[in-house]
């Protein structure tokens, strides 16, 4: 990662912190907290899109982060810092399940297993009293002493992993994943298991979804299995491509630029829908490459260029 990467995070990151920091109004605090839940979603899409593929089964990753979190809060009365990774490990171990059965299939085959591997988890959410069925559960509250910092807690958790997840895609398994993207057969040859690079980069996204669930429970105090249908997954969907999906800086621009939108088109009543997918629309007609696209000078690089040096002939696993 060069100098200039770090200069824009630490720039960035430091004026998000700030904004929680300052802000106190419950409206406005509340909306934040919304904004940073659906960058953290978006972002964790966006990285299982870097092997190609879209999974619809963010949503059900970002159910088990949700009710997790509410199962170790409510019932089992756990400390907090283990509530909040209940859920996201219990995404992981879930994720190399479904990762190493369904990763074998591609495009929309692979979508529509997402689809339905989220409605058949929100389901099964609705059958359980203990989960609170149909009506959900409530009194998922973050510990007192955080309440008056939790904009800049929520904030802080997603920068960490906004970070790890950019200096990932910037590293030799990015690069990795971006060639199999390109090739899967090519990088097969040279004998990378590209299945398990695949499910590790699930693993990797289920995580980051099911912190956003455990985020996103803790933020609203109550969930239901309706938070968690395959529209949460469409969401964070067009958050990446009104955002940019080919730069990183894309799922988080869609995700603010929506999510803002979607906070004012609250207040139209029926006509939520209609004003809310004319911006979807007019900023897709309008800019092609998104809104990161309006930040960016040079062209995105071109397949060769993306390569990791274990590909190119150039690294050290090409000369071993």
């Amino acid at each position: 990662m060069d100098k200039r990467s770090l200069t824009t995070w630490a720039v960035l990151g430091t004026a998000a912190l700030a904004l929680g920091l300052v802000v106190k109004d419950p409206y406005f605090a509340s909306v934040m907290n919304l904004v940073a839940v659906s960058v953290l979603i978006a972002a964790s899409l966006r990285f299982v899109m870097l092997v190609g593929e879209v999974s619809f089964a963010t949503a059900a990753f970002v159910g088990y982060g949700a009710y997790g979190a509410g199962v170790a809060t409510t019932i089992f009365d756990w400390p907090f810092a283990i509530a909040m990774l209940f859920g996201p490990l219990i995404a992981v171990v879930v994720s190399f399940a479904f990762g190493a059965v369904t990763l074998r299939s591609k495009g929309p085959y692979f979508m529509l297993i997402g689809v339905a591997f989220t409605e058949a988890v929100r389901i099964l959410y609705s059958r359980f009293e203990i989960l609170g069925s149909t009506s959900g559960m409530i009194g998922i509250f973050p510990p007192m002493a955080l309440e008056p910092y939790w904009p800049l807690f929520v904030i802080g958790v997603v920068l960490v992993l906004l970070f790890v997840l950019y200096w990932l895609e910037k590293s030799d398994f990015g690069k990795l994943l971006l060639a199999i993207q390109d090739n899967e057969n090519v990088v097969r040859t040279v004998g990378i298991n590209t299945l398990f690079c695949k499910i590790g980069c699930f693993a990797i996204s289920a995580f980051c979804a099911g912190v956003a669930g455990s985020l996103h429970a803790f933020v609203n105090n109550v969930i239901s299995p309706a938070d968690f249908g395959f529209h949460l997954a469409a969401f964070a969907l067009a958050y990446i491509m009104v955002g940019g999906e080919h730069s990183f800086l894309g799922s988080v621009c869609g995700a603010i630029f929506l999510v803002l939108i979607g906070s004012f088109a609250l207040g139209l009543g029926e006509a939520e829908v209609i004003f809310y997918g004319g911006a979807i629309v007019i900023s897709l007609l309008l800019m092609p490459r998104g809104l990161a696209g309006l930040f960016e000078r040079g062209k995105r690089p071109g397949p060769g260029n993306r390569l990791p040096a274990i590909l190119r002939g150039t690294g050290k696993g090409a000369q071993s």
